[in-house]
């Protein structure tokens, strides 16, 4: 091979050896931090980076010299440039996240029935995920109801996931019950109102929001209310987030009590990706 067409192979080891430390390094973090974290697949990654770099040393035809002098190009970019690998570990994050929502997009967005607000035929739909003990979701509930005040063309998805008491998991059958009553919004704002769940303040709210508390109490303990507290448990191992609330805007996981303006920017990036 003459020297003119080895040099020319070289930025590609040069590509291919730093995608692959980059992989292997966002790789790693990701894993690491990830709910379904598992040494194996760090290893597998590890010998997948190992194997291109292989492969783009054999096509550049270079010697074990340009091979080193390269990987300590390589090394020493990474070194006096770290925050690359952070930016590598947020692609790879949002790809990952992209993949778990695609996974369950039609069912994170079929509300059951009544549990809904904002626009139903709005051009952006806010899925959130919440349970009446968590005080973060009471901080949140007026600046949702101020963002859908502001943006009249915003569908707002509630689901219901009561992981923090078994009060909690009660209110949560009530929600529901108050959706099949065509009542969602009123006992939603009711509960919170009232304060953390318990047997009395779940009727009082109940009461305030004007259910037919025979027909609640019958729902509450049916199994289509179990059913759907469990799909909605399901979807948040499946996606991987951690607690409440939880905000899925467009392809976004947005976790904590956000305040009015991080939700209506993340509600504009939505919307500009279309």
């Amino acid at each position: 091979m003459n020297d003119i067409a080895q040099n020319s192979r070289i930025p590609i080891y040069l590509t291919a050896l730093a995608l692959a430390a980059l992989a292997l390094a966002g790789a790693y973090i990701f894993w690491q931090h990830s709910p379904e974290a598992d040494n194996g697949q760090v290893g597998q990654n590890a010998r997948q980076a190992s194997t291109a770099a292989d492969a783009a040393v054999a096509a550049a035809g270079m010697s074990d010299a340009q091979r080193k002098a390269t990987e300590a190009l390589v090394r020493a970019y990474i070194l006096d440039n770290p925050e690359i690998i952070t930016e590598a570990v947020e692609i790879l994050q949002q790809r990952e996240t992209a993949k778990r929502l695609t996974s369950v997009q039609k069912e994170i967005a079929t509300p059951f029935p009544g549990a809904e607000s904002g626009n139903p035929k709005g051009d952006i739909t806010i899925v959130e995920f919440t349970d009446y003990s968590c005080g973060f979701c009471r901080a949140s509930v007026a600046d949702v109801k101020r963002l859908l005040t502001d943006d009249p063309q915003i569908r707002l998805i509630y689901r219901e996931l009561p992981i923090l008491s078994p009060a909690s998991r009660e209110a949560a059958a009530w929600a529901l019950a108050a959706a099949r009553q065509g009542k969602h919004q009123a006992f939603h704002d009711a509960m919170f109102a009232a304060g953390p769940p318990n047997a009395q303040r779940i009727r009082a709210a109940a009461s305030k929001a004007g259910l037919n508390l025979s027909a609640a109490e019958n729902f509450v303990a049916s199994a289509q209310a179990k059913r759907e507290i469990e799909s909605n448990l399901s979807i948040m191992q499946q996606v991987g987030f951690n607690g409440t609330p939880t905000f899925i805007i467009g392809d976004q996981i947005l976790e904590g009590a956000l305040g009015y303006e991080a939700l209506k920017a993340a509600v504009k990036k939505a919307r500009d990706q279309g």
